[in-house]
């Protein structure tokens, strides 16, 4: 999921969906609330362990983090050397995400129905949005944070993406990470002169802004959803398998990327000098090249992987 949630198209919650364990997802981040926090600030942490869930949220949380410091990291290295490839696999893994989901799904009335097209068209759309221009507005970067988390909470929905059309990915999943891995970094070594750094604090101050955001994002997200997953389970599945299936236009393997200009038809470059992406420009491939064919082959791949972890799911599930 830490993986996924960093790739711009990708979705975290599909992740969670396909592996069985979503709404175990859900109903454990819905207990983050008044209750949870009175155990915790009274000293009962063995108790609010238990009411939040903490051994499969703790996990979960770990294996977000140490994939998004590493898994991550080689998944923006093959971006950049074989992007095709990895859209490829990406899209693969969606067409593989909505067999999965939709193969028991039986429950297809005219209002499911009305509601997976609904779904279709909002994934679409989202995908052909116009992105906006950066702003580190600290109201504005919580609200991102906000709408980020949608991709761990909201299957077929990108927080990435998202974050894109909004303008602040590079600011937040880029510019501002790496101020904090360079700061903790520094004070490792006791060097605490980022303090007279008036760009980095700038970074950090959207970073915590953007954090304080997610995780309020979480809190409501987890309840809205866990309210639907109890009284509408059937019409948000078909919703939910709408926007995967809606969210395959972003993940199209062959597009070529559109970078964002200044008023003076400049290439915008982010902090580190490399230009910031705006949007893609899909196409259909016009042969069948080395190249076209060896894509084709990692949209099977793709599918392949998100079978074999939804039969491991059920697996597991069927063990315990």
């Amino acid at each position: 999921m830490g993986a996924a949630n960093k790739v711009p198209g990708v979705s975290g919650g599909v992740v969670a969906f396909v592996a069985g364990f979503y709404e175990e997802f859900i109903y454990s981040l819905k207990k983050i609330n008044g209750k949870a926090f009175k155990l915790f600030i009274s000293g009962r942490f063995r108790s609010f362990y238990r009411y939040i869930n903490g051994q499969f949220l703790g996990v979960l949380v770990f294996g977000m983090v140490v994939s998004y410091f590493s898994v991550s990291q080689l998944l923006d290295y093959l971006i950049v050397h074989y992007e095709l490839f990895v859209w490829s696999g990406f899209f693969g893994m969606i067409i593989g995400s909505i067999y999965y989901i939709g193969k028991d799904f039986d429950e297809w009335t005219r209002r499911n129905i009305a509601i997976l097209i609904c779904g279709i068209i909002a994934g679409v759309g989202i995908s052909f949005l116009e992105p906006a221009t950066e702003n580190d507005n600290l109201i504005f970067v919580f609200f991102c944070g906000i709408i980020s988390v949608s991709g761990m909470t909201l299957p077929g929905l990108s927080g990435s993406f998202i974050l894109i059309l909004l303008g602040n990915y590079v600011l937040l999943l880029v510019d501002s990470v790496n101020a904090l891995y360079d700061t903790l970094a520094e004070m490792i070594f006791l060097d605490f002169s980022f303090i007279d750094n008036a760009e980095r604090i700038r970074l950090l101050k959207v970073l915590i802004s953007f954090s304080l955001g997610s995780l309020a994002g979480l809190v409501l997200l987890s309840n809205v959803l866990s309210y639907l997953l109890k009284h509408f389970k059937s019409a948000t599945y078909a919703g939910i398998i709408g926007f995967i299936t809606g969210s395959l236009g972003v993940v199209w393997p062959w597009k070529e990327k559109i970078y964002a200009t200044n008023e003076f038809g400049t290439t915008v470059l982010d902090a580190e000098g490399n230009p910031v992406l705006s949007n893609y420009d899909r196409f259909i491939p016009n042969s069948f090249d080395n190249e076209t064919l060896i894509a084709i082959f990692f949209i099977f791949v793709g599918i392949l992987i998100v079978l074999a972890l939804g039969w491991y799911g059920e697996k597991t599930k069927k063990t315990v």
